[in-house]
């Protein structure tokens, strides 16, 4: 490698954090967000001198190209989507509550529009207005290099980001709470569950609650959303009589995408026991109370979260 490309090396690196932040908030997945910024460099090692030199703003283009290569995923992950099994949910990125920050994604997850909350809105728009309004109202990339990213006219490109916007808007998520919030409500969730008492676990559940579960047919999970507080307690009281768990022991506390959750291992059963598959259960926070529940118990959208 000549000294050239060894500059070029470390100067990718230092924008290293920066893609995988823009990849994985495109994509909702940790697998094709390394692999898009991994492809981005590759397009800019196979480029001549003379074009490197060309490019003026290194980290814009270089946002740019991953933009383009996530737009791909994105169109290829809705034709998967057609013939998936239960709700669709974004791979959890799971981090210590006392985590030194040494990975990329430490970072990225602490903006609120990567919590998994947001991230699932953004799982309902469309490749191009998730791109569009990512790209230019997160990264402030302009609409002229959106469109030329998008394969269509800068007119059509706002479009898609205005559209885009409008239904986030409709359907935005309440805001981050403080992890001491989060604590307090976690812990009286957990408590309410073993105590069986399905009046405890209403009462600590917002009337609007929705529990997502996704299990891409390969775990068993909630198969279609279910909706109440009524319902979600229930449901969730149900899991513990049949798996016989105690859900403030089941796990551990961990960050999910920012936000307190629960990570749960595998608990193998036995001849009176059915056992647990591992999963990863996130929650979101309403006036002190849950009023959402995501379990991702998808093994191929877990496999890279630590368990122990």
């Amino acid at each position: 490698m000549t000294a050239a490309d060894q500059s070029l090396a470390r100067t990718f690196t230092g924008h290293r954090a920066h893609l995988i932040g823009v990849a994985y908030r495109l994509t909702s997945s940790v697998a094709d967000a390394e692999d898009a910024v991994q492809e981005s460099w590759f397009r800019l090692a196979g480029l001549t001198a003379e074009a490197r030199d060309d490019i003026r703003d290194l980290r814009g283009w270089l946002t740019t190209v991953v933009g383009r290569i996530c737009l791909d995923r994105l169109r290829s992950a809705a034709v998967r989507r057609e013939s998936y099994v239960g709700s669709w949910l974004p791979e959890p990125v799971v981090t210590s509550l006392t985590s030194t920050g040494e990975d990329p994604l430490d970072h990225v997850v602490r903006d609120d529009g990567v919590r998994l909350a947001a991230l699932v809105v953004l799982d309902r728009l469309t490749p191009e207005q998730r791109v569009a309004f990512v790209l230019h109202d997160a990264f402030a990339v302009p609409f002229d290099e959106i469109a030329a990213a998008l394969g269509c006219s800068t007119p059509t490109a706002r479009q898609h980001a205005s559209r885009g916007r409008k239904a986030l808007a409709d359907a935005a998520p309440p805001p981050r709470v403080a992890l001491a919030e989060q604590r307090v409500v976690l812990e009286r969730f957990l408590a309410a569950l073993a105590s069986g008492d399905v009046q405890a676990v209403i009462g600590v559940l917002h009337p609007d609650v929705v529990a997502i579960g996704d299990g891409g047919g390969q775990v068993r999970t909630a198969i279609h959303e279910v909706v109440g507080a009524t319902k979600v307690a229930r449901f969730l009281l149900g899991l513990v009589a049949k798996y016989r768990i105690d859900p403030t022991a089941a796990g551990f506390v961990a960050l999910v995408n920012g936000d307190l959750g629960i990570v749960i291992p595998e608990h193998p059963g036995d001849a009176t026991t059915q056992g647990v598959p591992r999963r990863v259960d996130a929650l979101v926070v309403r006036d002190g109370l849950v009023v959402g529940l995501f379990d991702v118990a998808n093994p191929d959208k877990i496999g890279h979260v630590p368990f122990a």
